[in-house]
């Protein structure tokens, strides 16, 4: 990513940098010949510089639009929920989450320290690559916000869609199979049943994750009664609740 105030330069501009590699090392294979070494193989190194140098070059669109947000000081627009949940991690709002942002932004909305750490690994490890671009060069646990609906897993509600977008319908339907105390709310044992409901045949990853998510939810977000109310439930959907906890604990409000 481009640093902020700073413009990568484009391919036009760079485009002679190869043509000048290809002289040098041309001129310097025609040296070496002349020492009897083979010229064929020495001619391979501008290509393989071309080769590199436009790969470095050549960035998706999208990519180059977060950049440039980025470097104009402002947080990219994401459009779907999903998206708009993450975004609460990255708080330089270059479009990537590292680990650091997010066991910094964990603490941020009350888990401890310890805690933080064991769920940042677990997040970044298992997401980071799922949502990598086939040409980035950062850390594999990093999370692209451009590609986080890839990092869906399954038994999960179904309130995000495949593209990461919230869906009412799927989220109302919560309530209305397991709030049976409060019509409006869930208790610690709803939950549960919720989650043992929505578990895929043999998916013990999606298991697993959902138990993450809707524990840590419910530890930091339920009400003094022990009910998690529908409409904290439905913060958490855009990152939302993430600012409200912050600001509880006396935390920055993270990206965006």
């Amino acid at each position: 990513m481009a640093a902020a105030g700073q413009r990568r330069p484009s391919l036009r501009a760079a485009a002679p940098v190869p043509l000048l590699l290809l002289m040098i090392v041309v001129s310097f294979g025609k040296a070496m010949a002349s020492k009897g070494n083979d010229l064929r193989y020495l001619l391979l190194l501008p290509f393989l510089a071309t080769w590199w140098f436009l790969i470095r070059f050549s960035f998706s669109d999208r990519s180059r639009e977060v950049s440039q947000a980025a470097a104009a000081g402002g947080a990219p627009a994401w459009t779907t929920e999903l998206q708009q949940h993450v975004a609460y991690f990255d708080t330089d709002n270059d479009g990537i989450v590292t680990y650091s942002e997010t066991e910094a932004g964990l603490r941020r909305i009350g888990l401890g320290a310890v805690a933080a750490t064991a769920a940042a690994t677990l997040i970044n490890g298992v997401i980071g690559p799922k949502t990598r671009p086939d040409n980035a060069t950062t850390s594999r646990m990093d999370i692209y916000i451009e590609n986080i609906q890839k990092g869906i897993h399954g038994s999960d509600t179904g309130s995000y869609d495949a593209q990461g977008r919230f869906v009412q319908a799927k989220f109302d339907e919560i309530f209305v199979k397991y709030a049976k105390a409060e019509p409006n709310a869930l208790s610690g044992t709803e939950l549960e049943e919720m989650r043992h409901a929505n578990r895929g045949s043999n998916d013990y990853s999606g298991w697993a994750a959902s138990k993450a998510e809707w524990d840590m939810l419910y530890s930091l977000a339920k009400d003094k009664d022990g009910f998690l109310q529908k409409d904290t439930a439905r913060a958490v959907y855009d990152g939302s609740l993430f600012v409200t906890l912050a600001q509880k604990n006396g935390g920055s409000s993270g990206g965006n």
